[in-house]
């Protein structure tokens, strides 16, 4: 069913077919349709969904909607939607949430639920503990398989996932892993202990979040166990919460490889001043580390002056050498953010951007070489001169690209500092350097 249809019910007031439709449909496309919703509006339909339905769209919406919601709402009615969401998506609404909000949510929240909440706030924001759920379901290894389903019938209704099961012993440690699957397929009367898993992959609570995504992409897991140091199963991390995980992490990467400090927010829910603050100190370091090209440029004044045609291929050498750097140091970001590249394999990834740079820098400088002389008429020690220095700046920026975000992985930064933006910047005081040297030496300037 459309926004649009569910727009015109809402219009026309025929609530029961609205709040009908929106129990029926995906909660992500009721909470794009709740997104479009008036201030006015949007409480009044909330209030008539049903509490299920109601908690399933809440987890969907945007904080800045929660938000909303939450301000109109009765302590009764909150309480009510609190105890119907999954643990993990009301941590992450009390992270997105004003610390007053907060104080009314947990007031609300019954003794129970507000214990549990407290000990997964606990942890770090970029920790596996911070994103996990308590919501699984876990048997003994000695159930029988009939035992077992009847088990997960009974207590399976409220957790978030029941695909797979887990196997632990008394003091909740974990020893193995059956998927539901394999529980319909076999005997009743078979033991759980001779149908299970015991190759288990799983993480720790104090892990990066990035390492449980990775690990369900990599092994397509539709949930992953989270243990503490004891190897006791204190939460999964579910494939949802990946995908969410991921996209974070996508999204701050393209965003610091703009030479942008990372924001959680939507685009559009982000004001002007927020913008500028992200925005301004990356602009004033490029702005003051770039005035090192314009030091080269004044220092071989002189030499310019005696050879005017140079200057024209300023641009021409940077843009080519920031643009080299920067696919290199892209797909070196792509490898380290996958666990494909580490530091150990620096030497292989020099030698093999040396031979690519090579290959690139002969064929640009060749190029070059021609524009020069039959466009725009320059002698031929002049373009042997920008030949030359398309070369030699290709294949430094090349290996400067491969290497600065390694380094800086090694050293415990983001690797995605050292992409296009500080590339460039390197790469174009090379590029003039190079430049000047070569036309000191070949032009006698």
């Amino acid at each position: 069913m459309t926004i649009e249809i569910l727009t015109e019910l809402l219009h026309e007031r025929k609530f029961a077919a609205l709040i009908e439709a929106l129990d029926e449909i995906n909660a992500v496309d009721a909470a794009e349709f709740m997104a479009t919703l008036s201030e006015e509006e949007l409480p009044t339909v909330f209030r008539l969904l049903k509490k299920d339905t109601a908690a399933e769209i809440f987890a969907e919406l945007p904080a800045m909607l929660q938000e909303q919601i939450v301000g109109s709402m009765s302590d009764k009615e909150l309480s009510g939607v609190m105890e119907e969401l999954f643990i993990d998506d009301a941590v992450d609404l009390l992270e997105e949430m004003p610390a007053n909000v907060v104080s009314r949510i947990l007031k609300t929240t019954s003794a129970e639920r507000r214990k549990e909440i407290n000990r997964f706030l606990k942890y770090p924001e970029d920790s596996v503990g911070s994103i996990m759920t308590s919501e699984w379901i876990s048997i003994y290894s000695s159930l029988t398989v009939e035992e077992a389903v009847s088990y997960i019938r009974k207590t399976g209704i409220d957790k978030e996932t029941v695909y797979v099961i887990y196997v632990t012993d008394a003091r909740k440690t974990l020893v193995g892993i059956i998927e539901l699957r394999d529980l319909l397929f076999a005997k009743s009367e078979d033991l759980i202990s001779n149908l299970m898993q015991t190759s288990i992959i799983s993480v720790k609570t104090t892990d990066d979040k990035e390492t449980a995504a990775t690990a369900i992409s990599k092994y397509d897991l539709l949930a992953l166990p989270v243990v503490d140091s004891e190897n006791r199963l204190v939460g999964i991390v579910t494939v949802d919460d990946a995908v969410d995980v991921i996209q974070e992490e996508a999204t701050e990467d393209i965003e610091m490889m703009a030479a942008i400090t990372p924001t959680d927010k939507p685009y559009l829910q982000i004001g002007v001043f927020s913008t500028f603050l992200s925005r301004i100190p990356w602009l004033l370091i490029l702005m003051l580390s770039a005035t090192f090209t314009g030091t080269i440029i004044t220092h071989y004044e002189s030499a310019l002056g005696q050879m005017v045609i140079l200057t024209a291929f300023i641009p021409l050498l940077m843009n080519t050498g920031g643009n080299a750097g920067s696919q290199t140091s892209v797909t070196v970001i792509r490898g380290l953010s996958l666990g494909e590249l580490r530091m150990g394999n620096i030497l292989r990834i020099l030698w093999k951007e040396l031979r690519v740079s090579l290959l690139c820098g002969v064929v640009l400088a060749i190029v070059v070489f021609g524009k020069t002389i039959l466009l725009d008429r320059a002698s031929f020690s002049v373009s042997m001169v920008v030949a030359l220095t398309v070369l030699a700046t290709v294949i430094i920026a090349k290996l400067v690209g491969a290497s600065l975000p390694i380094l800086a992985k090694r050293l415990g930064f983001d690797p995605t500092v050292m992409a296009s933006p500080f590339i460039t910047t390197i790469v174009d005081a090379v590029a003039l350097l190079i430049y000047f040297s070569i036309a000191s030496a070949v032009l006698g300037i």
